[in-house]
């Protein structure tokens, strides 16, 4: 009998597995992949996650290896006007928002676990609930024929999530546009001014971005309303690479060209951009029994905001505060208990991923659609007022703390199941 069983390495499980370790609690991640996954290459975490990092315990060691991003500037394509934002720093730490290799946020989290945490090449088929001594217990088999019983199961297994179907979410679905993300290397330097900056062009349907992970590395990003035709399954970055350049940021400034034509080829990936409507997410079920729901699996949403990852880092610290509440109050995770915490986990995130999800969705239909002068317009007051007040206070959410619980017994057999 496992305490936890959690569906999936990536930030939200991992970053949920740290939590619970610190409030006592060992839990078991499966994850499908032979090692930790880094498709996105990078990613900009901002002052809610910083937050959430710091209550996890790792947000110094992982500022020391991310570059902090100070400003934005926001270039349109056709006028070549520019708009000038600034970051909020956390109000809890002051840390700023900063690119971070996705690779690298993994392993920091994946270092504060117990040895063998993590079960690779870990494939779930199904999942159920049982009763057994009067008591509810969940059960997961693996695609191997194994079979894992747990007091709860946390799906963090993405935006296609098996957990997520199994409690009855309606599929995520598309946006209308796509997406390509990639990780340039400058082996002598890239030489950047203002390389602590996130730097966005807007044209029609379309919205590209970069920032410096460090003086050799930036991150790059291009979303579009259109896919070219024989691009809707490429999987070949070089065919990536080349749609990019020579066809859909033709006209985009030359600094992003370059920036595109330095792409590690093996870091290059292509997607729809998928969200969850924001009415699934308040009333469908993110909880059943002992079952939950974070990350990707719970409130997937398009990158416009930058909070994907940020929202999952949340995600991982109020499950790991429900949770510990609970311990606090009974002694250790006993199963009995554990719905409770987990319905009150749900309640809580509920209009929070539903507003991210929603924002996200509508920031990025202004950003890059229209080229008329009210689309202008719309823009010019997105990123002058409604940035400055909704989205930064978005963007500066506090997760809370988590209990001091680390000590008690939460880690003993529940001995009445």
């Amino acid at each position: 009998m496992e305490e936890v069983v959690i569906v999936g390495a990536g930030i939200a499980g991992l970053g949920t597995a740290v939590a619970l370790k610190k409030v006592g609690v060992r839990a078991l991640i499966l994850e499908k992949s032979k090692e930790l996954r880094t498709t996105g290459a990078a990613l900009g975490l901002f002052a809610s996650a910083w937050v959430a990092l710091d209550t996890l315990g790792v947000s110094d060691k992982l500022a020391a290896l991310s570059a902090p991003l100070e400003r934005g500037y926001i270039t349109d394509v056709r006028t070549k006007s520019i708009q000038e934002v600034h970051y909020p720093p956390s109000s809890r730490n002051g840390a700023l928002p900063r690119g971070v290799h996705r690779k690298v946020l993994l392993e920091v989290l994946a270092e504060e676990l117990p040895p063998n945490s993590i079960r690779f090449s870990s494939r779930i088929t199904s999942i159920e609930t049982q009763v057994e001594h009067g008591l509810s217990i969940c059960i997961v088999t693996l695609d191997n024929g194994t079979i894992i019983k747990s007091k709860v199961v946390i799906g963090c297994d993405g935006i296609h999530s098996i957990i997520a179907r199994w409690l009855g979410l309606a599929p995520p679905v598309s946006s209308g546009r796509s997406g390509v993300r990639g990780l340039s290397v400058f082996p002598k330097g890239h030489g950047f001014h203002h390389s602590h900056a996130l730097h966005q062009f807007v044209d029609v349907g379309k919205r590209a971005a970069f920032f410096s992970l460090n003086d050799k590395e930036v991150y790059w990003y291009f979303g579009a309303t259109c896919t070219p035709k024989g691009m809707e399954k490429e999987e070949d970055p070089e065919v990536i690479q080349r749609e990019v350049m020579e066809d859909l940021a033709k006209d985009f400034p030359p600094v992003y060209l370059d920036i595109v034509k330095h792409s590690d080829l093996s870091s290059l990936t292509w997607a729809p951009l998928m969200f969850r409507y924001p009415w699934d997410i308040l009333f469908g079920n993110l909880a059943r029994s002992n079952v939950t729901l974070a990350g990707d699996a719970m409130h997937p949403m398009t990158p416009d905001l930058g909070q994907g990852g940020c929202s999952a880092l949340e995600d991982a610290v109020v499950l790991g505060r429900h949770l510990g509440d609970s311990i606090s109050k009974h002694g250790k995770l006993m199963t009995q208990y554990v719905g409770v915490a987990i319905e009150r986990y749900a309640k809580e995130r509920r209009l929070r991923a539903a507003t991210l999800v929603t924002v996200s969705y509508l920031s990025g239909r202004v950003q890059q659609d229209g080229s008329s002068r009210l689309m202008r317009f719309l823009r010019h007051v997105f990123y002058g007022l409604l940035f400055a007040r909704v989205v930064k206070g978005l963007t500066r959410y506090d997760c809370g703390k988590l209990p001091r619980v680390s000590s008690l017994p939460s880690c003993e057999s529940d001995s009445s199941i």
